[in-house]
């Protein structure tokens, strides 16, 4: 599992359409790794928050979507991103990098800063089973304190939403 505050190894993984992303394109660069599902409704839930935090964050953040579960199709994946208007969703067919993150959950979403360093770990909101309506937005929390040259805080939630499916 990864560890708050070191460097998060590079990765590669296609898109769907084929063409390979790797962690490293994005040094210089907030980047959050969302693990993601087209079937989750707590990812379809988070997505429309998740957008609306990047408009403002634009060059200064870069968002890898990760579909991890072995249950879901390419062609699933597809329809479902395009409805959300989602760029950037990678797949893990062998849950490989969600074994790397130790990723739970989708989504369950990891930050690192400019140089790569995992800065915070968990839940998109503080949304749970009890409360249904956000209060407290972690990620953009995260995002908007290294933006300032801070360290966040929290650096980690527990994770809430759908099990990954890493095995059919």
């Amino acid at each position: 599992m990864l560890i708050i505050n070191q460097p998060v190894p590079d990765f590669e993984l296609p898109d769907l359409n084929g063409k390979t992303h790797r962690l490293s394109d994005y040094r210089g660069r907030i980047v959050v790794v969302n693990f993601w599902s087209c079937e989750c409704p707590h990812s379809e839930r988070t997505d429309k928050a998740i957008m609306s935090m990047f408009v403002q964050w634009q060059d200064d953040a870069a968002m890898l979507s990760i579909a991890s579960n072995r249950n879901e199709s390419v062609e699933a994946l597809k329809k479902a991103s395009e409805a959300r208007r989602l760029s950037n969703v990678l797949h893990d067919a062998d849950c490989r990098v969600a074994d790397l993150f130790g990723a739970e959950t989708t989504p369950h979403v990891f930050v690192m800063d400019r140089d790569g360093i995992l800065r915070y770990r968990g839940e998109v909101d503080d949304v749970t089973f009890r409360q249904r309506t956000p209060t407290r937005f972690f990620l953009d929390e995260a995002v908007e304190s290294l933006l300032a040259g801070h360290f966040p805080t929290p650096t980690e939630t527990p994770a809430y939403g759908c099990a990954i499916v890493r095995e059919v």
